[in-house]
């Protein structure tokens, strides 16, 4: 069943049992829907911007430009994807977050020369490891707000490092199913194990810096050590595997004129990240409120869009028919995500009722409060990134109950909402906001099940790992 249907029954069904057996004030009920509608909206806004940008930027032939460009660097498919979904992406998400990487890197692969499904997994797993110091710091600044949050960075930077077998996992989904799929994966296995440790193993570093900058900066210094490693010749795969036999047609754009579209977007995001972070507008309805950060990264995408259509491109591209297909692409995922965030607002708020039972998902984490909970803190993590595809709302839902839970076994908080805060990181993955972001700006329908079976392996080795290191350490 499509997503869109299924997200539209699932909140129907819910909605039906809240009222009729929870029994939840009316008023509550009505705010759930409200609450998942405005989410929805911030969502609506960063696809809308997305598909736009994107619109723009093919009248331009901007993404075959820089496969070409790439091609300058290294002719070899596995070294490009890295570079792309790995540091690139990391960087997009240590300055946006919030669906932003993947949907801006899967068109960048697709240029490359694959498969669309492939290049929305791949995207994908590149949204996890940088996640944990995503958007600016706002995973921990904002997610934890209220809670005593010394020594969560410090110990989550660590926690991280197991984040290594992202860039493995990419080559992996790359190389399979291509002939001599296995070889291929193994010749360039130490260059994937390389890009790894040299974005994540800097973060630690620059943490003391601030919560901001681990994300940011990190990618930066891991890209320019693989750059000077690969000129050197180290961990350079000895056979080069391409997309295709055919050589790129060759761009009469410069790579700066190719650039600087991403260039401008990047500039955009990361000013109105660090100007206008601080600057939300308040609705509040009732005892639930919602709070609109005035700096939207949707927002960075649509003024780019148009700047470049000003200045280049303005006779190529009929700039309200991009928009207006734009909207329609985003309506369905818009619809969707509503469904979903009212329904997570629903499990939250049910326990605002007339027959004194708990919210379910005070029910369900009861089961978590056990000697063992440093094992499954990651995995609520995950669940709550799978939910609401935002790490900062994960530790928003779980912060508070796993904070008690800590105290009440005696276990130092910190150490457990840092595993929880890898774990969001790692369900970014699988968040579903994401995936349908992903999804729209390329154009697929109805895969949701494909794409969650590519990335679903990665994401659960990544979160076991993480519990695992969690039940040594604490």
């Amino acid at each position: 069943m499509p997503l869109l249907q299924t997200s539209v029954i699932t909140l129907s069904v819910t909605a039906f049992l809240a009222y009729s057996y929870w029994k939840i004030f009316p008023d509550f009920l009505a705010a759930s829907f409200i609450k998942g509608t405005l989410v929805a909206l911030d969502i609506f806004i960063i696809i809308l911007g997305a598909i736009f940008f994107l619109e723009v930027i093919k009248g331009l032939k901007i993404i075959e430009s820089i496969s070409y460009h790439l091609e300058t660097f290294s002719k070899d498919l596995r070294v490009q994807v890295i570079i792309l979904a790995w540091f690139f992406e990391s960087f997009l998400e240590g300055t946006a977050g919030f669906g932003v990487p993947a949907a801006v890197v899967a068109p960048l692969l697709i240029g490359l020369g694959i498969a669309p499904l492939k290049a929305i997994i791949i995207g994908l797993l590149g949204n996890g490891a940088p996640g944990i110091f995503g958007a600016a710091g706002t995973p921990i600044r904002i997610g934890f707000e209220g809670l005593n949050i010394s020594g969560i960075a410090e110990t989550a930077v660590w926690i991280n490092l197991i984040g290594i077998i992202v860039p493995v996992a990419m080559l992996w989904v790359l190389t399979s199913g291509k002939q001599n799929g296995k070889q291929r994966f193994v010749e360039a296995l130490p260059f994937a194990i390389w890009s790894g440790i040299a974005f994540l193993a800097p973060s630690i570093f620059i943490l003391p810096l601030g919560q901001e900058f681990p994300s940011i900066i990190g990618p930066v210094i891991g890209m320019a050590l693989v750059l000077l490693t690969s000129k050197m010749g180290i961990f350079i795969p000895k056979h080069i595997m391409r997309a295709s036999e055919t050589p790129k047609k060759k761009t009469d754009l410069s790579f700066f004129k190719s650039a600087l579209p991403y260039a401008l977007l990047i500039i955009l995001l990361v000013s109105g990240k660090f100007l206008l972070s601080g600057a939300s507008l308040l609705i509040r309805f009732g005892e639930v409120a919602h709070s609109f950060n005035l700096f939207n990264p949707g927002f960075a995408f649509i003024i780019s869009a148009i700047l470049i259509w000003l200045f280049w491109n303005r006779k190529k591209t009929p700039i309200l028919k991009s928009f207006e297909a734009s909207a329609k692409r985003s309506f369905s995922p818009f619809v969707v995500i509503a469904c979903m965030s009212a329904f997570t607002q629903i499990m939250i708020l049910a326990g605002q009722n007339q027959t004194g039972f708990q919210s379910p998902i005070l029910l369900i984490s009861k089961i978590f409060e056990t000697q063992f909970l440093p094992f499954w803190a990651p995995f609520v993590g995950a669940f709550g990134g799978f939910l609401t595809g935002s790490v900062t709302i994960s530790n928003i839902m779980f912060g508070n109950f796993l904070t008690t839970a800590s105290f009440a076994l005696g276990i130092a908080s910190a150490k457990i909402l840092a595993l929880a805060l890898v774990g969001g990181a790692a369900g970014n993955m699988i968040g579903l906001a994401d995936i349908l972001a992903a999804e729209s700006v390329v154009g697929l329908k109805n895969k949701e099940r494909a794409v969650l079976k590519g990335v679903i392996i990665p994401c659960l080795i990544y979160v076991a790992l993480a519990g695992i290191i969690g039940m040594i350490i604490v």
